[in-house]
């Protein structure tokens, strides 16, 4: 649908007089074989052009020439709610004068030529173009030998394309993960001198763009450019300290905190939660503060200690309240699991109900095959949570606050204690009847 809507764009605009083609990430994904996640066309009609072309386009940045015309299914949505995975981006040929902010073109001229559009554009492999309709590829910059060739290229001088935008260093890194590609040498060079400059854009970006990193199933590699390339001392300083911080052989056979960490990137599923990736990237952060040696290597209070750090980092990078309590979580109850098969049933069902405990189960398994290997308490949850039946890990309580009152306790912050004991007991099975739990209050805890 995605597709056929895009080669309407390009069909509707040609009709109209006007150049049109696929352009960028799109092409180079279908030359790969790949489904694109969205379509961009380039066209040397003016944003105003085709605004008038397209009634229901909304202008989300005419003044970089850029539109987004909906899906057919979203033309009645409201302007909030479109996003590129529900409409077509066209852009008009441009090229660009000066970025004084590492950005922003300091002045957009649109263009009447294809090849002056592509040439102003970041890699090789993004700047070809399409005729969606004859399968036709326009290759100004020499994308498709370094497609072949698997190589991460700038177009142009690499100094002047990351000046124009920063965060196009953090992008080479993710795209050669991704792909598996070199970067270029040139590119790559560039990217260690210019490294430092990667602070002048927004943490949001940087967010996003290691989230991809993250996400996509080579975070491991990613991560490992990022420290070869300067990068990483610049985005995530905590986690470049965890290089060279030795851990206990009987437990971690692997290697230091920053070889543990990265290699548990790669057990966790490809598209995982955000969260989850960025709790397993952060689930250890603590260990380089709390390292000492006694009887063996300890990390005393890392998990106390990784909490703190873990959060500075969520909230400098600007996520969300929800996204930081669930990052912390991941971080906070890690080593949880190394106590429970020695759990009592109710503290084990109240572990698992952990707000998605799918998570935290996920980690856990990451950091056993990227350590010891031994997948038995794992194993041992999985089947508790298919055993243990909905009613049975979260059941209707009991006794209520009315309860007590009506037993004489007066409100106060004992409540909840009294209940709690009440729902253990129930969790572990020795209270099964409202009767046996209001003889179990006045017994414990008598008004």
């Amino acid at each position: 649908m995605l597709k056929e809507s895009a080669k309407s764009v390009v069909e509707t605009l040609r009709q109209r007089g006007f150049q049109a083609y696929l352009v960028g990430g799109c092409v180079r994904d279908l030359l790969l074989g790949h489904e694109p996640k969205d379509y961009d066309v380039a066209t040397d009609a003016t944003p105003s052009q085709v605004m008038t072309i397209f009634p229901e386009t909304y202008a989300v940045g005419a003044q970089f020439g850029v539109v987004l015309v909906p899906l057919p299914e979203q033309q009645d949505a409201s302007a909030p709610s479109i996003s590129k995975s529900s409409a077509i981006e066209v852009a008009t040929f441009r090229s660009d004068v000066g970025y004084s902010d590492g950005r922003h073109p300091d002045e957009v001229r649109f263009a009447k030529s294809p090849q002056e559009d592509v040439e102003r554009r970041d890699f090789t492999i993004n700047g070809m173009l399409m005729d969606p309709m004859s399968g036709e590829v326009l290759d100004f910059v020499g994308g498709r030998q370094d497609l072949r060739a698997g190589i991460i290229r700038t177009i142009g001088e690499p100094e002047r394309r990351f000046g124009e935008d920063k965060l196009r260093m953090l992008r080479a890194v993710r795209f050669s993960a991704r792909f598996g590609y070199q970067i270029d040498p040139a590119t790559f060079s560039a990217i260690q001198d210019l490294a430092e400059q990667i602070r002048v854009v927004s943490r949001e970006r940087v967010r996003d763009e290691l989230t991809r990193m993250l996400t996509e199933g080579q975070a491991q590699r990613a991560f490992l450019l990022l420290d070869e390339s300067g990068l990483l001392r610049q985005v995530l300083p905590e986690i470049s300290r965890m290089k060279g911080v030795e851990q206990p052989p009987e437990f971690h056979p692997e290697g230091d905190v920053f070889v543990h960490t990265l290699l548990l990137l790669d057990y966790l599923p490809q598209h995982c939660p955000m969260t989850l990736a960025w709790g397993a990237l952060l689930h250890d952060v603590g260990k380089p503060a709390t390292f000492r040696v006694a009887e063996r290597i300890r990390f005393d209070g890392h998990v106390d200690v990784g909490v703190k750090i873990a959060e500075e980092i969520c909230r400098r990078m600007r996520f969300s309240n929800g996204q930081t309590a669930q990052i912390l979580a991941l971080v906070a109850n890690h080593m949880r699991f190394a106590d429970a098969m020695r759990m009592n049933q109710s503290t084990l069902k109240r572990f698992m109900r952990l707000p998605c405990f799918d998570g935290h189960l996920a980690l856990h398994r990451a950091d056993c095959l990227a350590s010891h290997r031994n997948l038995t308490t794992y194993d041992f949850l999985r089947r508790k949570m298919e055993e243990t039946p909905v009613e049975a890990m979260r059941p209707k309580p009991l006794v209520t606050g009315d309860d007590l009152i009506a037993e004489g306790h007066i409100p106060g912050p004992k409540f909840r204690h009294i209940l709690s004991a009440v729902e253990d007991a129930q969790l572990d099975g020795r209270l099964r009847s409202r009767e046996a739990a209001l003889e179990f209050v006045r017994r414990e805890f008598p008004a």
